[in-house]
């Protein structure tokens, strides 16, 4: 068999001027789904888990949509001794700083991404948010950054590098966050795990969602930087730059 990959020697381009590097990470069925039963459970294997601890390694912030934290919870931790100490290696905290993006912020405010204190995380909530969230959000010790409606990506971003000094920004999805993320021109690469299964079912949960239509003239080209195999589980991880 094939040695399985080794994400924690990846190599990431400096970031461009205005944001962080930005790179997504996602699992899906053969035909697309990256949700199954509200979560996206059962699309990947524990070797498919291990990579995105792995890609972790990198990371100064872990973006999570707030669908995604209310369905599976969010949180930066490695549960990986050696990892934790790659990053301190590398002069980085033992995790990466967790955050979160909503419009309405209607949060979950019991989950560990509020009441674990052995990492840091931040709130970004859209200025169409009502003050009483907001208020709610910030009792919980989780500082709060508005940002402008319409724009939240790109204040977010701003954001991270100019107050966290963010060098290159995870995301772990969901569709709706990736989908605002590309509206945004705001991922670099797209880290794609195609689990050996097929979900079917009529309702469609693709891996990128938003409200403008699939068209050919905004069709997003990607340049294929690796795809391996790995023969026990049968998924392929994909790397893609977004061109």
């Amino acid at each position: 068999t094939m040695p399985k990959p080794d994400y924690t020697s990846l190599k990431f381009p400096p970031p461009p001027a205005h944001r962080p590097y930005v790179i997504a990470n996602m699992v899906a069925s053969v035909d697309g789904r990256s949700i199954v039963d509200g979560t996206e459970q059962g699309l990947g294997s524990k070797d498919d888990q291990r990579l995105m601890r792995e890609l972790r390694v990198h990371a100064d912030v872990i973006l999570t949509g707030a669908g995604t934290l209310r369905a599976t919870g969010a949180s930066p931790r490695l549960g990986d001794q050696l990892l934790e100490q790659l990053r301190i290696d590398r002069g980085k905290p033992r995790f990466a700083t967790s955050a979160v993006m909503s419009r309405s912020g209607e949060l979950p405010l019991d989950r560990i991404f509020f009441t674990a204190r052995d990492f840091e995380a931040i709130v970004y909530l859209s200025e169409a948010t009502t003050e009483e969230r907001a208020r709610a959000i910030a009792a919980t010790g989780r500082p709060v950054v508005r940002v402008p409606h319409g724009e939240e990506v790109g204040a977010m971003l701003r954001h991270m590098r100019d107050e966290l000094g963010a060098q290159l920004v995870l995301c772990e999805g969901g569709a709706a966050l990736n989908g605002a993320m590309l509206a945004a021109g705001a991922i670099d690469e797209l880290f794609l795990t195609l689990g050996p299964v097929l979900a079917g079912g009529a309702a469609s949960s693709p891996i990128i969602a938003g409200s403008g239509l699939a068209a050919r003239a905004t069709l997003r080209p990607l340049r294929l930087l690796h795809a391996i195999p790995n023969a026990d589980t049968g998924e392929v991880y994909l790397r893609y730059a977004c061109l």
